[in-house]
């Protein structure tokens, strides 16, 4: 499996798509095997879901998500997984050992001045 968080450098970013960038986990049953770091290729409407798809991610973890974007991961049949803070690793690690689970955050508005508003 291969997980992808939403971050700004080390910690989890709190609005996806503004995010800095991907920290990219490949895992191999509850471990984490390899980690890279990705810098994000820029904010289009439909563009980062299919992106982290074409990097073969099965699940995205973030803080807050606009509903556009958590769309295009269902549809793709990846798991999105909003409301995480802190460390990316931890919460992918988290994730990995059922320890984080989706707030269900959906972003309402692009005004983005460090967040979403309600974080």
């Amino acid at each position: 499996m291969k997980i992808a968080v939403a971050s700004d450098g080390k910690k989890v970013a709190q609005h996806f798509g503004h995010c800095e960038n991907f920290n990219i986990y490949d895992t191999e049953y509850d471990k984490i095997i390899k980690a890279q770091s990705v810098p994000n290729p820029g904010h289009r409407p439909g563009f980062l879901p299919n992106y982290l798809h074409d990097q073969g991610v099965n699940v995205v973890i973030s803080g807050g998500m606009g509903a556009g974007a958590i769309e295009i991961f269902n549809e793709k049949g990846i798991v999105v997984v909003t409301g995480a803070t802190g460390d990316a690793e931890t919460a992918a690690a988290d994730y990995l050992n059922g320890r984080l689970v989706s707030s269900d955050t959906v972003c309402q508005k692009h005004e983005h001045h460090g967040d979403c508003g309600h974080h």
